[in-house]
């Protein structure tokens, strides 16, 4: 039997290799590098400045153009008026959307301030990160010279539409007309047209964007940051045309400017090591001592001296010779100085008294409080936290609600827990986006509202029918991002917005723990009164009917008012008096208004119902009202009551 070998198959030579790839050498990598502008970045990276979406770069467009305007009128020192004007566009060719489908829009925003001077106007308008506020310590709604450059870029990249300019510096000055854009590889302004304009305006600047967005209501919409400005701005009356082609004037209630802040220089506690090496190399001093007295503040000769002294340094060393080891050591010494808190003077608050006047025009309620911090220092720049209440829903008017039938077994309730709204300012400047990751929201949630009497889940706001401002006032705000919508979290900064926060607290704890106890009594004194006629018709018909029945009557009534807390019940449940025990605050009844009432007598806004019984006249609101003596045993002193019907329609809340 033959046996037949199979023979293995021949295997296939192996493939050859491919050769790696190429890399570039250091020549072929060093000509691809380049210099990026600012414009080219932010044209690819438009969201960190608030254009991430079509509805919220509408809203920052209005915002800068609207800051640009407040802060020129306020350091001109004219009180600012200013015209908002958003329209629906239809690009040519086709046909008219509704204003809610509507994709292009173009805003107008008129201010009747200084105006801009002719040559600066291009570089104001298409140069980002250009400005006069980046450089000088105090207060200014604009920091970095980004903003209304960047909307106008904007508008270039979704409309390749220029930024239109008007401005006149006065009445027999002429009017410049100007149609700009950035270059966005040099970021330098290209001037499409220039011109001299008659223009009815005497003085002011009128600016007008085409930008592709979104017209939407409600929360974080325009329409809100309007009337959030309002309430932080009471100073200021806003002209506001809708897309809708409604007109809502939003009236002057505070008749004065607010105190101009002064720019201040550095405070040495303020300044990192490297700055320090940049002034030491850029002082116009030819002494140390010189130098640290005149470019910090808070830097008498004496400090000067016990610093050089600490660092082991001449005082009369050349500033520019100071490096190395030598600069550390001046450093250390400056931080191991004590040296006096910076000067407060470049920072101007609103007040509490303009807080209270904002939020009662505003929005509707039943209590309204305002508490201003004395200023305090986060890295060495000084900043003032102020915060306010408004607290209810103000006096029911109109026929009583029925009475709801029950629910069946199973069915829940559809009204869900209304939860307190928070408005943050910086700068008086609304914050409407980045809520929860803004330090001002987290100290809101940090602060126990459950001891003033308000009820609040672990980790959530307070629940009620409660509107919160919280405003921080500096001269150089820590924002998370360019697009200035949160506030950095420092302790500093938390820990005095929630002393604020508890300040108000507390002020609305007594409020409403008088107010419940009033009823309370005011409860057992109609009982009382129920049982009077019985008591008095039986000792009549004892005495068969020889009896001043009227006079007994009276008698038992003083007695009831007498042992349910007599005329504290009606001042507290608002029949009388005042708010009596909390400073800056006032309370609204259907009776009338007490407290640091503020005058009202400018008219509200058009798209806001009125109520046709107008205010009694109050006296300007800048003067604080005089105060008179409490009654015995009512505590502290109260401030003058002033009685008014609220004659005027109310923003909601």
């Amino acid at each position: 039997m033959n046996k037949t070998t199979l023979k293995p198959e021949p295997t296939p030579p192996p493939a050859p290799k491919k050769a790696p790839p190429k890399g570039l050498s250091a020549v072929e990598m060093g000509a691809k590098q380049r210099e990026i502008s600012v414009s080219e970045f932010f044209t690819k990276n438009r969201h960190l400045l608030g254009f991430d979406s079509p509805r919220k770069a509408l809203l920052t467009c209005v915002k800068e153009a609207v800051d640009n305007a407040l802060d020129a009128c306020e350091e001109a020192g004219i009180l600012p008026e200013v015209d908002v004007k958003i329209e629906a566009v239809t690009p040519e060719g086709q046909a008219p959307v509704a204003v809610a489908q509507a994709n292009r829009f173009r805003v107008t925003v008129v201010d009747y301030g200084p105006g801009i001077v002719r040559e600066h106007i291009p570089r104001i308008f298409a140069k980002l990160l250009y400005g006069s506020k980046f450089h000088r310590l105090r207060m200014s709604r604009g920091q970095q010279g980004i903003g209304i450059s960047a909307a106008g870029m904007y508008g270039q990249l979704t409309t390749g539409k220029p930024v239109q300019i008007i401005s006149r510096t006065g009445e027999k000055n002429p009017a410049h007309y100007f149609e700009v854009q950035i270059n966005t590889k040099t970021n330098e302004p290209r001037i499409l047209e220039k011109k001299q304009i008659e223009w009815e305006n005497h003085r002011g600047t009128q600016v007008t964007i085409e930008m592709e967005g979104r017209y939407q209501k409600g929360r974080a919409s325009v329409d809100e940051y309007i009337e959030l400005t309002a309430i932080a701005n009471p100073h200021v009356k806003i002209v506001y045309v809708t897309p809708e082609g409604e007109t809502r004037v939003y009236p002057r209630t505070f008749h004065v400017l607010p105190t101009p802040p002064r720019e201040i220089k550095p405070h040495p506690y303020g300044i990192e090591f490297g700055i320090l090496l940049k002034m030491l190399h850029d002082t116009k001093s030819h002494w140390l001592s010189g130098f640290l007295s005149s470019d910090f503040s808070r830097v008498s000769p004496r400090v000067a001296e016990e610093i050089c002294t600490t660092a082991g340094l001449s005082p009369k060393s050349k500033p520019r010779n100071i490096m190395g080891q030598d600069a550390e050591k001046l450093y250390k010494a400056i931080q191991a100085t004590k040296i006096m808190a910076p000067p407060t003077n470049c920072i101007s608050p609103i007040g509490e008294k303009a807080i209270l006047t904002g939020l009662y025009k505003q929005i509707k309620g039943d209590f309204y409080t305002a508490v201003t911090r004395p200023p305090a220092v986060y890295r060495g720049n000084p900043f003032v936290i102020e915060a306010g209440i408004a607290f209810g829903k103000g006096p029911q008017v109109g026929t009583p609600e029925q009475k709801k039938a029950p629910l069946a077994e199973g069915e829940g309730s559809d009204k869900e827990v209304e939860l307190a709204r928070v408005i943050r300012y910086a700068n008086r400047v609304p914050l409407l986006y980045q809520q929860s990751a803004c330090a001002t929201f987290q100290a809101v949630l940090e602060t126990a509202w459950r001891n003033y009497g308000i009820s609040q889940s672990r980790g959530a706001l307070p629940a009620g029918p409660m509107v919160i401002f919280v405003h921080m006032a500096s001269v150089w705000v820590p924002f998370t991002s360019e697009s200035k919508e949160a506030i950095a979290d420092y302790d500093e900064i938390r820990k005095e917005i929630k002393l604020a926060m508890q300040e108000c607290g507390r002020r609305l704890g007594v409020f409403l723990k008088r107010k419940e106890h009033a009823k309370s009594e005011f409860h057992r004194r109609n009982i009382f009164e129920l049982y009077i006629e019985e008591v008095v018709e039986a000792c009549k018909r004892l005495k068969g009917g020889r009896l001043a029945a009227e006079k007994l009557k009276s008698q038992l009534l003083k007695i009831a008012m007498k042992k349910t807390g007599g005329e504290k019940t009606d001042e507290i449940l608002g029949k009388k008096g005042g708010p009596e025990g909390l400073p800056d605050s006032i309370i609204v009844t259907a009776d009338g208004v007490e407290g640091d009432v503020p005058d009202m007598s400018g008219e509200a806004p058009v798209a806001a119902p009125a109520v046709p019984e107008a205010p009694a006249p109050v006296e300007a609101v800048q003067e604080p009202e005089p105060k008179k003596p409490a009654k015995k045993g009512a505590g502290k002193p109260a401030k003058k009551a002033v009685k008014t019907k609220r004659g005027r329609g109310h923003g909601k809340k």
